[in-house]
This record gives structure tokens, sequence and C-alpha cells, in this order.
């Protein structure tokens, strides 16, 4: 229904062929198509959706908003693939799977050429991880992008934050770090070789959630969340949730790759422990699970460094040097309001 600020507009009236394009338009040729597993989608008041039995249902709310979480000039495509990759994520890092999304879009002006894009890389992202866009809003008003995406997980089979305990192993995925050099690349920050400028901007613009990896750490990971404002700062959750501390193990942490695109070494390694936008999972484990992890590692053919271990002085973060000193380390990340 309009909202008190807008003007009704009859759909018995017709609309003058030089017309713009009505929300109702926009929605029709941009966001609706058939679904895999949604009883009723868009088109309706509300969506209907069955849960599969034995599953409880992850829930994920996430909103990008220009001039915050990126460029306005960014290529619209790109932005369709990390509006719903973020969210993907999100629950990824609960062990889940992907199934729902409602997209709710703010749009300065409908721009077909630009809606026509972003589609393609929303369902593009969509159809990678099987999800369904079951329905959403358009409105007019500063760009803003936000997505509610719903997973489901076997019933106490989800992984939260709460469940590192002391003599745990510290991994993450991937490369952290390489988003963040991108950004900084693109505020002229930094100069990186143009191979490594292109890989680290491509790591900011179409993040890979990790699915697969999120799946198969049921019932090996202990705790587990994903890296989006910072290696130490969402370790901070975690240990503050658990009440537990952490040793970080400088010559575990993958720099080697940060370091050949031609970041300086302080820049790289500031990318790495508090950069963000990286969607890269990281996750506590029994030392017993080492085999397992490794052999996952190579079945996905996905990285996973061990990077440090879990103690028991509740919320110290501490970086052990190769001279096997030990720093105080004050996991920070990004914060929207600070």
């Amino acid at each position: 229904m309009p909202r008190p600020t807008e003007s009704a507009s009859p759909a018995t009236f017709p609309r003058p062929a030089s017309a713009p394009p009505s929300e109702f338009d926009l929605i029709r040729r941009h966001f609706s198509r058939g679904t895999r597993h949604t009883d009723l989608a868009g088109g309706d008041d509300a969506a209907l959706l069955s849960a599969r039995p034995g599953m409880q249902l992850a829930v994920s709310t996430d909103m990008l908003v220009s001039g915050t979480h990126f460029f306005a000039d960014t290529d619209p495509q790109d932005l369709g693939w990390k509006t719903l990759a973020v969210n993907v994520s999100d629950l990824a890092a609960m062990g889940a799977e992907p199934r729902w999304a409602f997209l709710a879009l703010a749009l300065p002006a409908a721009d077909e050429d630009w809606i026509t894009a972003f589609a393609r890389g929303f369902y593009a992202c969509a159809d990678a991880f099987g999800v369904d866009l079951a329905g959403g809003d358009t409105t007019r008003g500063p760009l803003n992008l936000s997505v509610t995406i719903i997973g489901e997980v076997p019933a106490g089979a989800a992984i939260g934050r709460a469940g590192a305990r002391a003599g745990d192993d510290l991994w993450v995925s991937g490369q952290p770090g390489l988003a963040a050099l991108g950004l900084a690349a693109l505020r002229g920050e930094v100069d990186l070789d143009p191979p490594g400028r292109q890989g680290c901007i491509a790591a900011l613009q179409r993040p890979q959630p990790r699915v697969a990896l999120g799946l198969a750490l049921r019932g090996l990971a202990s705790a587990m969340l994903d890296v989006s404002d910072g290696l130490l700062g969402d370790l901070a959750h975690v240990l503050a949730q658990s009440g537990a501390g952490a040793v970080i193990d400088s010559a575990a942490l993958p720099l080697a790759a940060l370091l050949a695109t031609g970041a300086p070494e302080d820049k790289a390694r500031a990318c790495l422990l508090a950069g963000g936008d990286d969607y890269e999972l990281l996750f506590t484990a029994a030392a017993s699970a080492r085999t397992d992890i490794d052999a996952l590692s190579r079945r996905l053919a996905l990285p996973l460094h061990r990077i440090g271990r879990i103690t028991g002085r509740a919320g110290e973060c501490l970086l052990r040097t190769a001279d096997g000193e030990e720093q105080v380390l004050h996991p920070s990340g990004y914060d929207h309001f600070a």
C-alpha cells in the first residue's frame, strides 16, 4: 500500500506511454521469475514457505547503504552480487543452507539500465547458491539495499559464537585482507601491482560466501562467524560470547598472498587483522579435528589456516611473535557509529 508520503496510483488507470516505469513495472520486469522451493513468491501480500522436516530456520538481515558500504559509482552488477552474497555469508557462518531471500530497495530513480545490471548480478548469486527471491519492496529514496535471508539447518546443528573452549584451535578460511587492500587501493591509500590491484578489488566487490565450508563444518567447528568487520574485531565477538581468550601465532598468519600484491608489510598486516569485508569464515575446533579439517581443505580446494588457539583467559587476545614473545592485542573492527 502507499506510504503516508506517497500518492496512490490506481492500477485501473492506464499510464501514459511516456511515463517512467512504476514500482510494479520494475518488480515485474526485473525481480519476478520462477522459484525452486517457494510455495508462493512475490505478487501477494506475503510469501508462503515450507521448511523441510527436522529443520530449523536461520534468518538474517543486512543492509548496504551508498556512501557507507559502497561507492556510488560501483558497477551495479557487482553490487547486485554483493548485496545477496553478504547475506548468504551470514548463513554459511551458522552452518545453514540458504533458501529464500527478500529484497528491499530504495532507489533515487527508476534507472532501467542500472536496475537491469543490478538484477543480473543479484540473480547470478542466487543461482550460485540455490536461493529463491521470494518477495520484497521498492521505494524512492537514497540508494539503500536491504536483504532478509532465510535458510535451513538440521535442528540443533547450527554453529554459534559461544562454543569456543580453551585448547581449541583457531582457524580462518581463504585469504582475509584482500578486500581491505582493494578498498585502500580505490581510495588511493596504497599502490598495488596491476594484477594484485585487480584481484583485491574483485575480492571487495565479488565476495565468495563459504557455504560449502560452513555446511561441512557441522559437527567439527565449536564456534564460528564470518569476517565482515575485521578478523580481530569479529574474533572479539567469539571470545565475549564464549568467555574465552585467544593467542594468535604471528608466523601462521597468511600474509604471503597480500605481500605478493605489492602492498607494504605493515599495510598488509593491518588489512589482514582489521580490514574486514572478507566474508571468510573464522572458526574454532578441537585439536583432535585437525586431520579432518586438513582433509576438508583439500576436498574444497580452499586454504584453511590454523592461526592460533583459544585460552581460558576470558577476553584476553595475545599475538605470539616469531621469537616467542606475547603482545597484547586490542581487537577492533569496523563500527558504523564510531
